[in-house]
Order: C-alpha cells, then structure tokens, then sequence
C-alpha cells in the first residue's frame, strides 16, 4: 500500500438517506434520485460512529499445535448518529415505524416500537472527494435515551442503524474508497464521474481517456464539474471546456 494524499477525508459536510429496502446504491451519490431521501438535520458534533459486538477470538489446537487457527464469532455492528430534526418521520424512526399518528396530530409512543427497515445511505464531503456507506437492508431505531439538557443548543434524537445482510448476501454494508480516478462521466445538470466515490478529474488535460454517457454530443446545459471549478462537456469527439454551444 502506498502514501496517497487523496484518500484522506476530513468531513465538511454529509447527509443521511433512506429508501426502501434493496434500493441500489445510487450512480450519483451527491445528488441521490427518488426515492432515496433525506432524514434531515443532524448534529454538527456526534457525526457518526460505529460501534460494534462479537468478533471474540478463540483460539483452536490440536496435540501437536496447540495454536492451530483462530475462530471468530458473528460481529454485528451499529451505525450511530444524532438527527436533531421533530417532524413525524424522524420521530417514527426514534420511536419506531408502527408509532401511530392519533386523531389529534400527535404520534403515539407505541408499547411495543418496531425498527424502521429500509435501505441506508451516509454520504460525506471533503471538498473534491466523497465517501459513503450504503446498506441495502438495514434496520433504523434509538440508539440511546433522549436527553434535552440545556437552552443553548439543538436538542436531538440518537438513532442507531443496523446493517443487515440483504437476499443472501455475505456483505452487510458496502464502502466507497477514496483515491479512486474518474473512468466515466455522465452527463446531467451538472452530470457526475464514476466509480461513485471517483475524484474529481483536476481540469480539462485531466478529462483525458474518461468514457462519455452518452457517447453523442450533450445536450444544452449538460455538463460535469472539474477540479478547479470549471465546466466540461463531451461535443461528440472530444472533452471541451464550457457548456455546449
């Protein structure tokens, strides 16, 4: 493995998505399409953790080895974060799905709270790169007991996440890495590069060699955002600066 500046991350800024179980992860995570949507605001502090159970070490040997291999137990994990955010949705995911709405407008805090289940995506933003961790099947729920403890700052909800293996899969949760060079570009308003955590290509000489979709000449104001901010579009032939003509 070698020293890559580009791989590091310091959070500016992120957003958290739900949608409904086996949604794909996707193509454009900056700007997720319906119906992947967004839980709302969350705490600028506690951003977001992982904490986990299990994954215990046993050690296994025979009379001649008495180190012969190492047997690991199920590891589950939790994704946690704070929504500070009062509507119904973001109620129901603290109190559970079958939180009922009452005949005068409130929620009911149900004996008996089920987890929402749905699938889960947190995107974060480091300037040109971007990192995310996407579930396709996951169950949502507090996290931890609310606390409203002082007059200066916004109040919250905590909410943990568990990722569940989806169809069969071996895989619970997936991640994007970092460090990853754009091979294509899609066009939109502004369109977007892949793989999904690609970085930015740096300028115009950097568009060199990316794949094209559509592969014919971009409609009016189709276009990606490069590196140092400026605009390119694919005329048909090749990369040009600018918005198409």
């Amino acid at each position: 493995m070698s020293v890559n500046d580009s791989a590091t991350l310091v959070i500016g800024s992120g957003n958290y998505l739900t949608a409904p179980t086996g949604t794909a992860l996707p193509a454009n995570i900056l700007n997720p399409p319906s119906p992947w949507t967004n839980v709302g605001h969350t705490s600028l502090e506690d951003i977001f953790s992982i904490t986990s159970e299990g994954g215990e070490a046993t050690t296994i040997g025979t009379l001649q080895n008495k180190s012969l291999r190492t047997k690991y137990s199920a590891r589950t994990e939790t994704m946690t974060f704070v929504l500070q955010q009062f509507d119904k949705p973001a109620l129901k995911l603290y109190f559970g799905q079958n939180a009922p709405e009452l005949p005068d407008g409130t929620i009911g805090v149900p004996a008996e709270p089920e987890p929402t289940e749905c699938a889960f995506l947190a995107v974060f933003v480091d300037g040109d790169n971007h990192f995310a961790f996407y579930s396709p099947k996951s169950e949502i729920y507090r996290s931890d007991d609310m606390s409203m403890s002082d007059t200066e700052s916004l109040a919250g909800l905590p909410l943990g996440v568990k990722p569940l293996a989806y169809n069969g899969a071996a895989w619970t949760y997936a991640v994007t890495p970092l460090g990853v060079a754009a091979t294509g570009a899609t066009a939109g308003e502004p369109g977007y590069f892949s793989p999904v955590s690609a970085s930015l290509p740096a300028n115009l000489a950097a568009m060199t060699g990316i794949t094209a979709t559509p592969n014919s000449a971009w409609a009016e104001g189709e276009h990606v955002v490069l590196g140092d901010g400026s605009m390119a579009h694919w005329s048909g032939t090749l990369w040009a600066a600018g918005l198409p003509a």
